[in-house]
Parts: structure tokens; C-alpha cells; sequence
């Protein structure tokens, strides 16, 4: 059995009361405090998370555009330098290896930050596809640590962090899924506008030798305007509120992008990318929903859904009572028929079923 790995913050959340849990062969926090408390701080302030159990790979090449349309399902080589944009990396069979954000660092040049537990996947699959592409792909995993400062004081919060200089863009000219470069400390900092709470954010990617004195800097600026460290617990009732898919849950291998609410991500008039044949899902294949409840009883992951007789109409990936909005909700793939918004199933909590309704993703969208 592998040894558990730590990120290079170990001893910030050990310092601050962290309970750890695996996540992907990482021992992460998953709170400090209390779920509740970490996720209205998110929606209300600002969270600080540690994400450097995240990898990221560069492409570097003259080939690197090319190379990227035909190796990810997107169509990269017409994003500008300075923005990013989501992804997957599918299978030969059009089933989903991983979602990843694309970072387009220069002309030539790429940076593919990808989910913790697929690392391997990822670091297999990238290489195999260069064939004749004048490209490298390089795994800098070990080399960088990764910091979010997400919720609505967060530009307030990163803009005023001791240590952060020359930045490239403006702060009120810094958009979503952009990023910029800066330093700290006088070394090379990545700031990207992007996040996985549907909030305003930011992920800053710096040397893993410097991630603490960051998230040192970043806890003294933020103490001002309410940030709190948070933890796993509070990141995942945060992207269910958001409607934002979890590898494992909402996406697997198994899964086709369509099914998952992903066709717009799949650039399917490209020539050729890999996992384009197989890409497009079965008409009578079950589809991603959003589900609302009433009451405080919440379906997990695993749970049936079923119809009034007792039909299994599906499955839950994801589901919690929302902290936020109150009520029960989740995230669950159901068969065609019953998908449409407004359609009433039940959620089979333990034997008892529980009316729900098919609801549009997402479930909260955060104020402009």
C-alpha cells in the first residue's frame, strides 16, 4: 500500500486543527472548524484552500496548439495567450479520463492543471498522443503548490497580499478563466481568475518552496475581511451548489461528455481528436440532473432514484442539504425520459422515498 502524501502545507493545517482524510492517495484537510461555518465563510467572505494535491503538466512546443486539439476534446489553439479553458481528456472510447483546465502560458507553450487521483492517468495518457507533434509534455507536479482564495472579498483579499509584486494585469482588468503573471518574494507566481466554488476566486500556483510563506501572507490579508481556512467538506457542498461535476461521481470513464451536460466542452467539428468516435453517447444513455427536495433528509452518493411504483429510474453521484440554499439537494443521472425540469421522482433514502424534483443546473449562482 502506497504511503500517504502531504502537500507542503502539513504543518499549516496541523498548526490550525485540521482533521485530515484521503483524497487520492493525499492526506488533505477536509475542515478546521466546522463544514457550516468554512462553507457560508465561502459564500459570504472568503475561503483559503490548499489544492496542491492537483497536477499539472506543461506542453512546450512549436507544435503545442495542434498537439492539444487533437490530444484533448476542445479546441485550444484558438485561445489567446493570458486565458484558460476547461477540458476533458477522453479515452479511445469516448469515455472521460479526466477534466482539466488549460492554461495558454505563450504561443508555444501550455500549462494543464488536472485532478489529483488521475495523475497517473494523465501523466500515461498526454505522452502517448505526442506521435510526430514537434511538443514535450513534462509532469512539474512535485515542483509547484497550488492556493485558493475563493469568495466575494477575494480580489479585495489577493490584491492587498504582502509579498505579491508586478503583477501583469490590472486587478479590475483581471476576467474569469484568465490568469496573469506575478511574483512573490521575487519568484514566479501564476495567478489564475478561476475556482471550483462558483464564486469569484483565484488559484495561485507557486514553487512548492515558497507555499507557506503564501498561505501565511494570504491568512494576514484575508483576516481583515473575514477568510477562514477551509477544507474538503466545505469545497464539496460548494461545487453541489454550483453544479460543478467531481471525477468519481459525475464523471468516470464510463461517462460520454454528453451524458454529463459536457457536449458544449467537445469540439466536434475538429478533424480528429482522440475519443471523437466514441464520443457521442447512446439516445437511451442516462443524463446528468439536478434534483430539489423538501425537508432535511438528503440522498448521497449511491442512492436510488425511483418512480412512484418503485422503478429505478437512476442513481445519485453527489448530494447534500445544501448549507446555502437549505433544502436537500444532489446530482444524479436518470434515465431520458424522466430528465426533463419539473418532473417528479422520488429518492430512495434508505428504504424511504422522498419526493424530488428534476431541476436545472445550477442550483445557486452567485451575485455579479
Amino acid at each position: 500500500m502506497a504511503e500517504p502524501r502531504f502537500t507542503p502545507l502539513r504543518e499549516r493545517h496541523e498548526s490550525l486543527g485540521a482533521s485530515f482524510t484521503d483524497f487520492g492517495g493525499w492526506q488533505m484537510p477536509v475542515r478546521y472548524t466546522s463544514d457550516l461555518a468554512e462553507h457560508h465563510a465561502v459564500r459570504q467572505a472568503a475561503g483559503l484552500f490548499d489544492i496542491s494535491h492537483m497536477a499539472e503538466f506543461t506542453v512546450d512546443g512549436a507544435d503545442a496548439a495542434t498537439y492539444l486539439d487533437y490530444a484533448l476534446a476542445g479546441r485550444l489553439s484558438t485561445m489567446s495567450v493570458g486565458k484558460a479553458k476547461y477540458s476533458l481528456l477522453l479515452a479511445e472510447t469516448g469515455g472521460i479520463i479526466d477534466d482539466v483546465i488549460v492554461y495558454r502560458l505563450a504561443e508555444d507553450r501550455f500549462l494543464i492543471i488536472s485532478n489529483a487521483g488521475n495523475r497517473d492517468a494523465v501523466a500515461a495518457a498526454l505522452p502517448q498522443r505526442v506521435g510526430a507533434f514537434d511538443v514535450a509534455v513534462e509532469d512539474v507536479s512535485d515542483s509547484y503548490a497550488l492556493i485558493a482564495v475563493q469568495g466575494p472579498a477575494s480580489e479585495a483579499i489577493v490584491s492587498t497580499i504582502d509579498g505579491i509584486t508586478q503583477v501583469g494585469t490590472p486587478w479590475a482588468e483581471q476576467k474569469y478563466y484568465a490568469w496573469t503573471d506575478a511574483l512573490f518574494s521575487g519568484q514566479p507566481l501564476l495567478i489564475a481568475r478561476t475556482g471550483y466554488t462558483g464564486e469569484d476566486g483565484f488559484e495561485l500556483l507557486v514553487r512548492s518552496d515558497d507555499a507557506a510563506a503564501l498561505w501565511d501572507a494570504a491568512l494576514a490579508a484575508g483576516t481583515p475581511h473575514g477568510l477562514v481556512p477551509a477544507g474538503l467538506a466545505a469545497r464539496d457542498t460548494l461545487r453541489l451548489e454550483a453544479g460543478m461535476p467531481l471525477y468519481g461521481h459525475e464523471l468516470s470513464l464510463d461517462t460520454k461528455p454528453a451524458q454529463a451536460g459536457l457536449g458544449r466542452v467537445v469540439a466536434s467539428d475538429k478533424d480528429d481528436f482522440v475519443g471523437k468516435p466514441g464520443a457521442a453517447a447512446a439516445d437511451d444513455a442516462r443524463v446528468l440532473v439536478g434534483l430539489t427536495a423538501e425537508g432535511k433528509r438528503a440522498g448521497r452518493a449511491g442512492y436510488g432514484v425511483v418512480a412512484d411504483d418503485g422503478t429505478v429510474l437512476g442513481e445519485i453521484t453527489s448530494g447534500a442539504l445544501s448549507p446555502t440554499l437549505g433544502h436537500p439537494i444532489a446530482m444524479a443521472y436518470l434515465d431520458p425520459a424522466f430528465a426533463e425540469a419539473g418532473t417528479t421522482v422520488n429518492l430512495d433514502v434508505r428504504g424511504t422515498k422522498i419526493p424530488a424534483t428534476v431541476t436545472a443546473l445550477p442550483f445557486y449562482r452567485r451575485k455579479k
